[in-house]
């Protein structure tokens, strides 16, 4: 016959390996302070803010789109997930700017697109808050203009159509 004795150490045992693996996955996001990119391989950009995406297009695109896939990995996945996809902490970046995606006029999509771009700039510079809570830090002063645009870079590549 098994003893009461036996059920309640096998009941901590089960207790003690779902707290390690919530503190596990709770540490998983590691680090969460910004941290910097270096983009010494594209043209710099000065110091006037750009109202829209310059490596959109060009031919700095793929190298923007190198150094912006590393730059989300390291500042952006923890909370808004790998590849864009968000695991329910942040807003999935995929969709970011579906409104965009589904206007059939191309003046019309490509003025959504700067808007949305005007947005995304504001958004990483300054981070958000609400009633005094972080809900993503401020980025300025961590990323430069060049590292916020690799990144809107690597997003418009991972848009969901």
């Amino acid at each position: 016959m098994i003893g009461s004795d036996f059920f309640s150490r096998l009941t901590q045992a089960a207790l003690g390996a779902a707290l390690t693996v919530a503190a596990a996955a709770a540490l998983a996001h590691g680090d969460v302070v910004p941290q910097s990119v270096d983009t010494s391989t594209l043209p710099q950009l000065g110091a006037k803010w750009l109202d829209a995406n310059p490596y959109s297009a060009g031919p700095a695109r793929q190298e923007a789109l190198r150094i912006g896939t590393s730059a989300y990995n390291q500042n952006c996945a923890r909370c808004h997930g790998l590849e864009a996809i968000s695991g329910g902490i942040a807003p999935d970046l995929r969709k970011f700017d579906a409104d965009c995606s589904d206007l059939a006029d191309a003046d019309k999509k490509n003025a959504c697109y700067r808007e949305m771009d005007d947005f995304f700039l504001a958004t990483v510079r300054k981070g958000r808050a609400r009633d005094g809570r972080v809900y993503m830090p401020p980025f300025e002063g961590t990323l430069s203009q060049e590292a916020i645009w690799t990144v809107r870079t690597y997003l418009e590549t991972r848009r969901e159509n």
